[in-house]
């Protein structure tokens, strides 16, 4: 698998995945409208679509419909798109730059962010029950659990309340571990098992859930990387800000190269997991080199 083809199948879902999300985000005559508008304005707004990237690619080794994995998918890119709102806001990050445009709370205001940040957490789960997504009652039930379960307490909120205590917590590399393995990589292990929940298929949702988790830790190892290395203007945010801040990350904790061992190590086994489910899986292979390669 080249990078060129990765990149091509990684443009073509971002594609794909945007005109799903304008048509489950229509706009609205009203006064309620602004929230509809600022909700747009934060999950139309581009990025890499890597989530839902892994939700069709997942679903793709195992035959799944698109018209179902991209249902799922956008579901997936309006709950990241909420925490995105939400992790900006003064009273978290304290973010005006989101790649490379000011922030919803800068765009429009914090009220009108918070509320945006809410409609498209419940948007999302709004999606994934209805019965276009799949006719199957139960398949949609796992999905709703799975999902809730990554985004809550005991995934990405649950991580995001870790972060804010983090410099008081002094955490050590493996209470850094958990932390990011709660607010970036269970949303990510979803997004990669989703295709197999799509499909009923649970040996195959093992593989791709162990398989998004050590992706999503590498992921976050690869963030934190760019945020020394990288520059702004290719970021599309701040860069340099955990370390101004004190905040305790990867590269803090084992320095560059230790950082960058980590994420290799974590690649091969990610990869690894993928055994035994196919040709098709060359793609999600070719996600998690990117995932530490990638300079945005």
């Amino acid at each position: 698998m080249t990078g060129s083809a990765f990149e091509q199948a990684l443009a073509a879902i971002a594609t794909a995945v945007n005109e799903e999300l304008a048509k489950l985000m229509p706009m609205v005559e009203g006064p309620e409208g602004r929230v509809v508008e600022a909700m747009r304005y934060a999950a139309l707004d581009g990025g890499k679509r890597f989530r839902a990237f892994l939700v069709c690619g997942g679903a793709d080794v195992l035959a799944m419909p698109r018209t179902q994995s991209l249902r799922v998918a956008a579901a997936v890119e309006m709950v990241h798109a909420y925490s995105l709102v939400h992790d900006d806001l003064p009273a978290m990050d304290n973010d005006d730059l989101r790649r490379g445009r000011p922030t919803v709370h800068r765009k429009f205001d914090e009220a009108t962010a918070i509320l945006a940040g809410d409609a498209l957490l419940t948007r999302a789960f709004e999606v994934v029950a209805d019965p276009a997504t799949h006719p199957h009652a139960d398949i949609r039930c796992s999905l709703v659990s799975e999902m809730a379960r990554a985004a809550g307490a005991a995934g990405m909120v649950g991580g995001q309340m870790i972060d804010l205590r983090a410099a008081a917590l002094g955490l050590d590399a493996q209470g850094l571990e958990r932390l990011q393995a709660l607010k970036t990589g269970c949303l990510i292990a979803f997004s990669a098992a989703a295709g197999a929940i799509l499909a009923g298929n649970p040996t195959a949702q093992a593989k791709l859930a162990a398989f998004g988790a050590d992706l999503g830790l590498a992921f976050q190892v690869g963030d934190d990387i760019l945020d020394v290395e990288g520059s702004a203007a290719d970021v599309g945010k701040a860069t340099h800000k955990d370390e101004a801040a004190g905040k305790a990350t990867f590269v803090s904790r084992l320095g560059l190269e230790g950082a960058r061992n980590l994420a290799n190590q974590l690649v091969s086994r990610a990869k690894n997991h993928l055994d035994g489910l196919g040709t098709g899986a060359e793609l999600l292979k070719a996600a998690a080199e990117f995932a530490v390669n990638r300079r945005s």
